[in-house]
């Protein structure tokens, strides 16, 4: 539990601290990586930002060697409460009320899926089919990549309402669902006995790849969604969709079984459906600024 409330404070932070570093940036494109990587690397606001990212990847780490998956995410999205708090503090974002409202059945549908749990009686499995788990991840892959890509496409269109995020929030989610899956798989072997065996396990194993490939598009594409989108929303939803992601498919693929209970099986597979049916219906567009009026004829001539 102390692993996972710190890995909710260095994300939280780490999201904010990069949000207010781009700020200050030139714009940024996906489709430029190495222009994207030299303008946030001559950053050392968003260097502070990322280390507090990757820290909250190694308390995440410790979290999934004690927890199950389902459990672990239940915990992990508590920490958007603090991510819009820092976000209004520090960024001057502001959610409008369906946002909040938005927000709040979020954390329902997640304390839902907490209650689900039982201490003792849900297992905390260490491994998982490879093929299952490339089955899984690789689509999910391609199909983040490609809604991050159609996103795009739409936003360059001219006359086109500010969008709120959500699509770039969905598309990170899934990579980063990927990601949190790779990091359940590492630390299946972190817990092996023989450090010499555990490595030439984990080399063998698809999860440092898929870290690796998770980290770099992630990477990209985070930023640039960051500095078009309020944090305060695109974090938000793209840590619903990663919570879900490794919650469904991960429970599944690591053979962590639903509960038997009614009750228990009830609370968990209903908190997934109200956080689906919230995330579908959270709207896309900001609203657009009011046009200025013109200003009189006599204020207009000049003196």
């Amino acid at each position: 539990m102390a692993a996972a409330l710190l890995a909710n404070l260095l994300y939280s932070s780490g999201f904010v601290l990069e949000k207010k570093a781009l700020a200050a940036l030139p714009a940024v494109d996906f489709r430029r990586p190495a222009r994207l990587l030299r303008l946030v690397l001559g950053s050392p606001l968003w260097i502070g930002g990322s280390l507090a990212l990757a820290a909250g990847f190694g308390a995440q780490l410790a979290v999934y060697r004690t927890l199950p998956i389902a459990a672990a995410q239940g915990i992990f999205v508590s920490g958007l409460v603090l991510l819009v708090l820092l976000s209004a503090r520090l960024l001057g974002e502001e959610t409008t009320g369906r946002e909040r409202y938005a927000l709040g059945a979020i954390l329902l549908a997640l304390l839902m899926v907490v209650l689900s749990l039982r201490e003792g009686s849900d297992k905390v499995s260490r491994s998982a089919p490879y093929p299952l788990v490339l089955t899984v991840c690789v689509p999910t892959l391609v199909l983040g990549v490609w809604l991050y890509g159609a996103a795009e496409r739409r936003a360059r269109h001219r006359h086109r309402m500010p969008t709120t995020g959500v699509e770039y929030g969905v598309a990170v989610g899934l990579l980063y669902g990927v990601s949190s899956l790779a990091i359940k798989g590492v630390a299946g072997y972190v817990t092996t006995s023989g450090l010499g065996d555990a490595v030439l396990g984990l080399v063998r194993s698809p999860y440092p790849y898929l870290l690796l490939c998770t980290g770099g598009f992630g990477l990209v594409m985070s930023q640039a969604a960051l500095q078009r989108c309020r944090a305060s929303l695109i974090v938000p939803v793209c840590t619903t969709v990663t919570s879900l992601f490794t919650a469904v498919l991960g429970t599944l693929s690591f053979g962590e079984a639903l509960p038997h209970e009614p009750l228990r099986l009830a609370l968990r597979l209903g908190g997934t459906a109200l956080a689906v049916a919230v995330l579908l219906a959270m709207p896309r567009h900001d609203t657009a600024p009011p046009p200025r009026r013109p200003l009189p004829a006599k204020e207009l001539t000049p003196p």
